[in-house]
C-alpha cells in the first residue's frame, strides 16, 4: 500500500476510513463544499461516478471550510445536502482542511505528489484578488473543487484546476486512461 493510501480519514459519519479502502480503484479526490459557486460540480461528479463506477472509479468527498467559509455546516449536514439537493451517492468523508497550518496529512501528500494542474489555476487566483482575497501558492490547493486523480496503486497522476470540471474531456479521458492499466 502506498504512504497516501495508509492516511487515516473519517467518513462522513466519523468511522475510520482510509484511502487503502479503497486499494486497486481509481479515485478522483475532491475538496468540496456547499456554498460555493462551483458547488454545482456535484452534479458533474456524480455522473462522472455513476458513469465509471462499475469500471473502478470511486469520486471521494472531502468537505473544508478552507475558501470563503463555504462549508459551514456539520457533517451530518453536509451528507443531507449532498443527498437531497445532488443525490450523491459516492463516498462522503468528514470535513478536514486542506489548506494551511491544520492541513489534513491527506492533502499535505497529495499536494507534495501532484503533477501541476490542467487549468488555469492562474486565472483562478487572478479572480480571487479582484474579489479582495489572498490566493494560495503551489503545490497548495488554490480553492473548492480541485479535484487529484490517484492510480490504483494509490500514486497521484493527475491534478486538475478547481475550474475544471467532471464531464472536461481532460478529466473523462485521464480517468479512462488510468481504468484501462
Amino acid at each position: 500500500m502506498s504512504a497516501l493510501q495508509e492516511i487515516p480519514v473519517e467518513s462522513i459519519d466519523l468511522k475510520p476510513a482510509s484511502l487503502g479502502d479503497y486499494d486497486g480503484s481509481v479515485l478522483l479526490v475532491v475538496n468540496v463544499a456547499s456554498k460555493c459557486g462551483l458547488t454545482p460540480q456535484y452534479e458533474g461528479l456524480e455522473a462522472l461516478y455513476r458513469q465509471f463506477k462499475d469500471s473502478g472509479l470511486v469520486v471521494l468527498g472531502f468537505p473544508a471550510n478552507d475558501f470563503g467559509a463555504q462549508e459551514p455546516g456539520e457533517n451530518e449536514e453536509i451528507a443531507q445536502f449532498c443527498s437531497l439537493t445532488y443525490d450523491v451517492t459516492f463516498p462522503m468523508f468528514a470535513k478536514i482542511s486542506v489548506v494551511g497550518e491544520d492541513r489534513h496529512p491527506l492533502y499535505t501528500e497529495l499536494s507534495t505528489q501532484a503533477p501541476p494542474a490542467v487549468g488555469d489555476k492562474e486565472a483562478q487566483r487572478a479572480k480571487l484578488r479582484e474579489y479582495g482575497r489572498t490566493p494560495t501558492e503551489d503545490p497548495e490547493v488554490v480553492w473548492n473543487f480541485e479535484k487529484f486523480l490517484v492510480s490504483r496503486d494509490g500514486q497521484v497522476v493527475g491534478r486538475f484546476a478547481p475550474t475544471i470540471t467532471a464531464d472536461d474531456p481532460a478529466i473523462v479521458e485521464a480517468v479512462e486512461r488510468e481504468l484501462a492499466k
